[in-house]
């Protein structure tokens, strides 16, 4: 019997060909961790009595959940990891860089390689083909020191996606749909290999949406087979020489095939307070929002802020909502000032935020009052996620975002009202 694509990957890495189901021993490319685990990261490496790392110039340590920081204890923490990066030579990712997720993929992670982040949303960077994967920070801690970890090669669900979408649909409407048919456990443990017509054509930059979103599913890892479109971001970022490619068998042995129409796949909304509460916008009616948050490592890419972009231009924000653009990245911050996106979102009323996770982890940067809507691009609305669990949070695409930011409440019309 044939292998899957996360099949194929951990067999590279662990030295024979392997099962779902099997308990192995891997090779680990890169670690990485964010400031809200990489102090106790440092801390379980330290006990290991280890004096330097397996591979530090592809050990990252990311600033990015609270950055700048907001208070002098989380200073603290970010000390720890500075003078971390500089004991042991780690790369450090410091504070204006952007997210850890979206940074991995712009400059170290590549096709068929394991990653393991102390992050729930690592699997991002399946999207390159990479079989990607958060773990805790112990397990990083172990991962750092010896190159190594410990595993159960996951099942597979085969995601396979045909047909074109709908005007002004994109890839966010696509996993919230699937997320709400399977349910926030539907895929616990398990690999999504995604596949079909629509993926094949999808950008980058889509495929990253869906990868990161795969934890929501409860999975594993995203996984998406890496080609031309792979081949060319990677060039695009001074890594082409990296590009690798491996296919899954013909006959690989799948747990479960979903198969979608993509025509059939509407403007998609995430309601409080779990990912799988899942409605279309016309089944929602007139809920007002009072903030709309427009980045993160879900949808914070430049396609994501050009999508939003045209729908804002020469038009105002809703004069009761608080629009928040927070770009993923220092490199598409510097790309969305160099196509004048930042100077439609500042003249449309939004207040632009520094390259990092900022409200959607509710430490700073917008954090919602008592009984306050928002209506977010990220990847979570768990109740108190940002910062108050007497908020309410709505998940969206940027089209979706940007046009609620108009009219002041959900809606995919932004011909609604020009306020």
């Amino acid at each position: 019997m044939g292998q899957t694509l996360a099949e194929k990957i951990i067999s590279e890495h662990s030295g024979k060909s392997v099962k779902a189901g099997e308990l192995v021993i891997a090779n680990v490319d890169v670690t990485a961790v964010q400031d809200g685990t990489g102090p106790l990261t440092v801390q379980e490496f330290k006990k290991l009595g280890k004096e330097k790392l397996f591979n530090p110039k592809r050990t990252i340590l990311f600033i990015d959940h609270a950055a700048p920081s907001p208070r002098k204890e989380l200073s603290d923490t970010h000390k720890v990891l500075r003078e971390f990066a500089k004991d042991y030579g780690a790369i450090l990712s410091d504070v204006g860089e952007g997210v850890c997720h979206q940074r991995l993929v712009e400059s170290f992670v590549n096709p068929c390689e394991i990653l393991l982040g102390a992050d729930s949303h690592t699997c991002t960077s399946g999207a390159l083909g990479a079989f990607a994967t958060g773990m805790g920070s112990t397990d990083i801690a172990v991962a750092m020191a010896l190159g190594k970890t410990w595993l159960k090669v996951p099942a597979t669900f085969k995601i396979e996606v045909n047909g074109k979408f709908n005007k002004g649909i994109c890839s966010k409407d696509l996993m919230l749909h699937l997320i709400g048919m399977i349910g926030a456990d539907g895929a616990t443990y398990k690999a999504l290999e995604f596949c079909g017509e629509t993926i094949n054509n999808m950008e980058m930059s889509e495929r990253f949406t869906l990868a990161n979103m795969a934890v929501e599913a409860g999975a594993k890892a995203g996984l998406f087979v890496a080609d031309e479109k792979t081949k060319e971001f990677l060039k695009q970022h001074g890594r082409e020489d990296k590009f690798k490619t491996l296919k899954p068998d013909d006959d690989a042995v799948y747990e479960r095939i979903i198969k979608i129409n993509a025509g059939d796949v509407k403007h998609t909304v995430s309601c409080p307070h779990t990912v799988d509460n899942t409605k279309t916008v016309d089944e929602l009616e007139n809920i007002k929002v009072n903030q709309v948050y427009i980045g993160t490592c879900t949808n914070g890419r430049i396609e994501d802020l050009r999508v939003a972009s045209e729908i804002l231009k020469g038009k105002k924000v809703h004069k009761d909502v608080r629009l928040l653009i927070c770009p993923a990245s220092k490199s598409i911050y510097l790309q969305a000032l160099k196509e004048g996106l930042i100077e439609t979102f500042v003249e449309s009323g939004a207040a632009i935020l520094p390259p990092g996770c900022g409200p959607c982890v509710g430490v700073h940067a917008g954090i919602l009052a008592d009984g306050e809507v928002c209506l977010a691009t990220q990847n979570r609305n768990f109740c108190g996620r940002m910062g108050n669990v007497k908020g309410f949070i709505y998940l969206s695409s940027p089209y979706v975002a940007a046009c609620s930011a108009i009219n002041g409440c959900i809606s995919a019309n932004y011909n609604k009202n020009m306020l």
